[in-house]
């Protein structure tokens, strides 16, 4: 019988085991010289860029919307399809999402509707780059520029990915990055900030770590009621290892996604992704299924594949349906395309370590699945 075959799993191989505990045999575990390394190494990959790190990919939205300005009754501009991290941030620091709709294929806010959801309370944008797929940068900072807006970008699928030949991250406004287990490369929990203005990098180290600073004597101040969102030197050494392997981890799972679309675009199940070009990294490889029309539901074809051996996910259901959303009147049928996406959706396994042979067997079993629904 065929292994089972879950829809994403970290890379992780046994030097980076053994480095770890060599970390933990060192004694310094928290924030410590593991972390300043993994920083200055993130610059580096992102072109000299400024780089913090935190624990967690909603961590870094979160502070780094802060430092963006944005507080109490201020509205941001988010994709309705996306991780509900994405708006959450938003409502905990007492702000409004507004949501705009995404485009079917890229999963991407529809630029053609970002104007029309700006007010005079608008502080900032939030693109996605949905599944490591850059969204339209270029026409969003146009939009940005014409309003005096902040673009803070939810790029936690996105390490690796580049936009006309430049990484996302290394240039822009703001860009926020997730290193949980099922992203291009981990730390197993964690994430990063990287940005452009020395004083907001002030704010956001002073915000992961109680709101202090030190002067030049090495006394503290708290300048402010900060958080607590500092990183590991055990994460930041899983990271280090992870990084110098990012660009292969990268390759590998646009050569996978290039078979799925080999397998599917002659008879398409369903809507295929969009393809991109060689600057999208391939966080997921996803694609919606008709079931109303299929006569199946998405639970019975997830069950019928994992009979099957393969694991397929579901990401995600479309931000305004959520209940907390719903509770606060936002309407998912204001969202179409986010709302089909959410009721349609399936995660295809995609991770470095899958062989060819993988997807075929994922692309068979599928259109068995599908031929034998009833």
């Amino acid at each position: 019988m065929s292994p089972y075959l879950p829809f994403t799993r970290p890379t992780i191989d046994e030097q980076t085991i053994a480095e770890v505990g060599e970390v933990l045999r060192s004694g310094w575990l928290a924030s410590g010289p593991y972390v300043a390394k993994f920083e200055s190494a993130l610059s580096s990959y992102l072109g000299g860029r400024k780089v913090l790190t935190l624990t967690s990919g909603t961590a870094a939205l979160e502070v780094a919307l802060m430092a963006a300005g944005v507080g109490h009754g201020d509205e941001v501009i988010v994709p309705a399809m996306s991780f509900a991290a994405s708006a959450n941030v938003v409502l905990r620091l007492g702000a409004v999402p507004v949501f705009v709709d995404v485009d079917l294929t890229t999963r991407n806010l529809d630029v053609a509707h970002l104007e029309n959801a700006i007010s005079g309370r608008t502080r900032a944008i939030m693109p996605v780059h949905f599944a490591g797929l850059p969204a339209d940068l270029d026409r969003i900072h146009v939009v940005a520029r014409k309003y005096a807006l902040r673009v803070v970008e939810d790029a936690a699928h996105a390490i690796g990915s580049r936009h006309r030949g430049r990484r996302i991250g290394s240039f822009g406004d703001i860009a926020c990055f997730s290193f949980h287990p099922n992203k291009n490369m981990t730390t197993i929990e964690g994430g990063a900030i990287a940005f452009e203005h020395a004083q907001e990098g002030r704010l956001i180290a002073a915000e992961r770590f109680h709101g202090i600073e030190h002067d030049a004597d090495g006394n503290i101040d708290v300048l402010r009621a900060g958080g607590k969102f500092n990183l590991s030197d055990i994460s930041a050494r899983i990271g280090i290892a992870q990084l110098e392997r990012l660009d292969t981890f990268s390759a590998r799972r646009r050569e996978l996604a290039a078979i799925y679309f080999e397998e599917l675009a002659s008879d398409p199940p369903g809507v295929l992704p969009e393809r991109g070009d060689d600057g999208h990294c391939w966080n997921m490889f996803t694609l919606l299924l008709p079931f109303e029309r299929l006569g199946l539901t998405r639970r019975q074809f997830q069950q019928a594949m994992g009979g099957r051996g393969i694991a397929v996910g579901v990401h995600y259901p479309s931000i305004p349906g959520l209940s907390a959303y719903r509770r606060l009147n936002y309407r998912e049928e204001h969202y179409p395309n986010a709302a089909r996406i959410g009721r349609e959706t399936v995660t295809l396994p995609l991770f470095p370590a899958m062989t060819d042979a993988d997807v075929h067997r994922v692309c068979q079993s599928l259109r068995h699945v599908l031929a034998n629904r009833a």
